[in-house]
């Protein structure tokens, strides 16, 4: 047998013919293999699929809060690592003094390692106990995590408790990591089979220079064993770099990112992975469905809308459907196709008020964003990831008899138009505005008719992916649709060039329907590619269309259990008008636990995918996460708020739960609020319950107690503080200090601060721009000028100062400055708009040279 030499997508040598890797380990650690414990430390062992190769990190276990991890560098035989645990257990044997029993155990087998997470307490180690194979890609398998093992690393004689340790383990076990989530020791599922395929693939040559260091110049980890090992050599493949945005466990594998080797670092996917195999005229064809869930701004149905600071949507999903001819199983000799993608959230600042428990909360637009910033963001990730064009399909109401879906659709068809004019036109972003409830709803319209009107044009934009020159079979049977085809056009083959992205309210029911009909129009497009079929078409009431219906089904129903809570209620039957009669009961149903879990649990889901995915860190003197009344203010990085401390610590002690500042209080009545006699947990409870990702609404008590009558006649006892301001009247020298000294102890008796201490230099300087500020913009009153010139920096005759302007003088500020460079680069803008396009100057010609060379090259 002869056996073929080459390189996959990661680099690795692999020879096809035997279907088995003769190169690293891809971090996977075999049943024969796992963690082995002893009092101080762990060894973790880990093999190759044949279990030839092997190597070895140590873990140290007396460290209570940090996590030392020593990677060895030598790659072990299976005799070189028995050898190895043989002697650390007859060494800790002999140290330790037990005889009877052994030094070394093993802790647990597992198929890999998720990653490292700590809480309040020490480390953890997550490892998948348990897999099942979903698919296979080119010979590369693809697993789904069906178990995990959490294992508590330090020591119980260093262990340092915390009370609320327990409850942070539980908040993050509540994600179900047996629950579709999918990884792959030798495929990059972050990425398109197109960029696996094209942009990853480097010669031979490059990759057997790079070579291991030897063992002697290794550092060994086994130095303080007592034990010596032998050195070896060996050529190791080059790892992808994931893409960090559909890595779902990439928080938890910072921490050894840079410390161990790439091949420990197995990174997971979370959403969905089939595969169904067709057999057309006899030939089998393999048909994949993966779909990728952003973890950026990650979160349930009404708890996270929108887009949040940093152009990342709600929901967003990237799926992409792989055809493959089964009957030759490698990527270098097979023939491959793909199409890809994407749902998600209107790229707005909105957002849902679940408190009103209503099964459809009226939608609010939380910011103005007049410049589409947000949108601007989202389809500048877009362009960069897919290309030009960008096609938006927005499945929106657009005529109701009470404004709600379609305050999104104006806001968006607004954010569109505006930024087309910055881009070329060749490069627009494309907007199909199309009212898919209205349609359904009419008897005269087929819906899917008119899907597949809107799907032959996006794909003819699109093109497909397809890792083979044009059949011979479109020279002898030319079509029409075929010769209109889009993408780009390569000698080896087809490259998809921009993508469509849809989008409804929830981006569940009708976006799958519609997902479906692009997908299967696109799939008869790579049927006939591969020279399949004779025709780019394909009929409803085919198997193979059953197959693939069944397949985005699924895909469907369970990206509609991850974020909505209940699978899909409108599917393409429903659609298509055909459903059973039964099918409306169980779409009632399904309704009604979306509702129920929309209302009750996505609160506690919510909690447990921010701690998962590193959003909302625990640390002491940090509140906790049950005690934040809001998430927004974690997922939305520029903006700043109280919430993130601890807000009673800067409150007077006599404040209740209520702590707005406008609530009426009496003096009597200390520690109370008319708001009620809740307490502090369950009025956080509460708030968690209700809190939707905009930020809290100001309390409505703030617009009446703002006209209260101050009639100054209460009386307060002596020592005790009214929550009334009173008017302080300036006599004399004598009285003023009388009255500084009794408002500097009060003031350190409520808020805990010494306002008689000299200013720090940032108090003097925020200081000093207020009052330049004031002097600049209220130069004619002179009773003021008079009053700062008299007392400069005394505590309580400043604040007076401040207070006494006429106008807010915080909102009334001069503009920034624009550089030139800035105002050169907005003329830019416009010019390119009006379609005037700027010369290149030296610098971009050499930034484009090197990206064609990094792309193409």
């Amino acid at each position: 047998m002869v056996l073929q030499e080459c390189v996959d997508h990661r680099g690795h040598f692999t020879d096809i013919n035997a279907g088995w890797s003769v190169k690293v380990l891809d971090a996977h650690i075999s049943r024969n293999s796992g963690l082995y414990r002893k009092l101080q430390r762990y060894f973790l062992v880990g093999s190759n699929h044949a279990e030839t190769k092997y190597r070895v990190l140590k873990i140290d276990r007396t460290e209570p809060t940090d996590l030392v991890i020593i990677d060895d560098k030598h790659v072990y035989t299976q005799q070189e690592v028995r050898e190895l645990l043989g002697r650390l257990d007859l060494g800790n044997r002999t140290k330790i003094g037990q005889k009877g029993s052994s030094g070394l155990s093993r802790a647990v087998s597992a198929f890999g390692v998720v990653g490292f997470v700590r809480f309040l307490e020490g480390y953890y180690i997550v490892l998948i106990t348990k897999r099942r194979k979903m698919a296979d890609i080119g010979g590369h398998a693809i697993y789904k995590i069906e178990d995990t093992n959490m294992i508590y690393i330090p020591n119980d004689s260093v262990r340092v408790t915390h009370p609320d340790e327990a409850r942070y383990l539980r908040i993050f076990q509540n994600v179900d990591l047996s629950s579709n989530f999918y990884f792959s020791y030798s495929y990059d599922l972050s990425h398109s089979l197109q960029y696996n395929l094209t942009i990853l693939r480097m010669p031979l040559e490059i990759l057997k220079t790079e070579t291991t260091p030897t063992r002697q110049e290794s550092f060994d980890i086994f130095e303080d064993e007592g034990l010596t090992t032998q050195g070896g050599s060996g050529v190791f493949g080059i790892c992808s770099e994931p893409y960090k945005k559909y890595v779902w466990n990439g928080q938890l594998l910072d921490i050894v990112k840079n410390t161990v080797h790439h091949d420990w670092l197995l990174y997971v996917i979370h959403g969905f992975c089939g595969q169904s195999k067709l057999l057309i005229y006899g030939r089998p064809v393999y048909v994949t469905l993966i779909a990728r869930r952003s973890s950026k701004f990650a979160g349930t149905r009404f708890l996270k809308r929108g887009a949040n600071s940093e152009g990342d949507v709600a929901n967003e999903v990237e799926t992409e459907q792989i055809l493959c001819d089964a009957s030759v199983m490698s990527f270098s000799a097979g023939s491959y196709s793909s199409y890809v993608q994407v749902r998600g959230s209107v790229p707005l600042y909105w957002s849902q008020d679940i408190s009103t428990m209503m099964p459809k909360p009226p939608i609010t637009l939380d910011q103005a964003d007049p410049f589409a910033h947000i949108a601007a963001l989202h389809f500048d990730q877009m362009l960069q990831r897919f290309g030009s064009p960008i096609i938006i399909l927005n499945l929106v109401k657009e005529r109701e008899k009470r404004k709600h879906e379609r305050i999104l659709s104006e806001e968006l068809v607004g954010a569109v138009t505006y930024l087309n004019q910055f881009l070329p036109p060749e490069h627009a972003i494309v907007y199909i505005p199309w009212d898919m409830a209205k349609y359904t709803k009419s008897k005269l319209c087929n819906v899917l008719d008119r899907l597949n009107v809107i799907a032959e044009s996006v794909v003819k934009k699109t093109g497909f992916f397809v890792n083979r020159p044009d059949s011979y079979c479109s020279i002898l049977r030319p079509d029409e649709k075929w010769n209109e085809l889009g993408g780009f056009v390569v000698p080896t083959g087809r490259l998809q060039t921009g993508v469509l992205r849809t989008n409804c309210v929830d981006c569940l029911d009708r976006t799958n329907t519609a997902q479906f009909m692009v997908g299967k129009c696109a799939l008869a497009y790579q049927l006939y590619s591969l020279g399949l079929i004779d025709k780019p078409n394909l009929q409803f009431d085919t198997d193979a269309v059953r197959l693939f219906e069944e397949l985005y089904e699924d895909h469907g129903d369970t990206l509609s259990l991850q974020y909505g809570g209940s699978q899909l209620v409108h599917r393409v039957k429903t659609y298509r008008k055909i459903a059973p009669w039964t099918q409306h009961s169980k779409d009632i149903m399904q309704t009604l636990s979306r509702y129920y879990s929309n209302a009750f649990s996505d609160a506690d889901r919510q909690d447990s995918i921010n701690v998962f995915l590193g959003v909302f860190q625990p640390a002491e003197g940090k509140p906790h996460l049950w005690e934040l009344p809001t998430d927004f203010y974690l997922h939305h990085k520029n903006t700043m708020s109280l919430s993130q401390t601890r807000r009673r610590d800067f409150m007077p002690k006599n404040v209740g739960i209520d702590p707005s500042p406008f609530t009426v209080r009496k003096p009597d009545e200390t520690g109370k609020s008319v708001v009620g006699n809740k307490s502090n947990r369950e009025e956080t409870v509460l708030q968690r319950k209700t809190a939707a990702s905009a930020p809290p609404p100001p309390s409505e008590e703030a617009v009446s107690s703002s006209s209260e009558d101050d009639s100054g006649t209460d009386k307060e006892d002596e020592g005790a503080v009214s929550q009334r301001s009173t008017p302080v009247k300036i006599a004399d020298t004598g009285d003023n200090i009388k009255i500084t000294e009794n408002i500097v102890q009060s003031m350190k008796d409520i808020y805990g601060i010494n306002l008689s201490d000299v200013p720090s230099e940032d108090d003097l300087t925020i200081y000093t721009r207020f009052v330049q500020l004031g002097q600049n913009q209220h130069k004619q009153d002179k009773s003021s000028q008079q009053l700062c010139s008299k007392h400069h920096l005394d505590g309580v005759i400043n604040i007076i100062h401040i207070s006494s302007f006429s106008q807010d003088n915080i909102y009334e500020v001069q503009p920034p400055k624009v550089d030139k460079k800035s105002i050169d680069i907005f003329h830019a803008h416009i010019q390119a708009g009006r379609g005037i396009m700027q010369p290149l100057v030296k610098e971009d010609i050499l930034m484009y040279r090197e990206y064609i060379r990094n792309r193409y090259m």
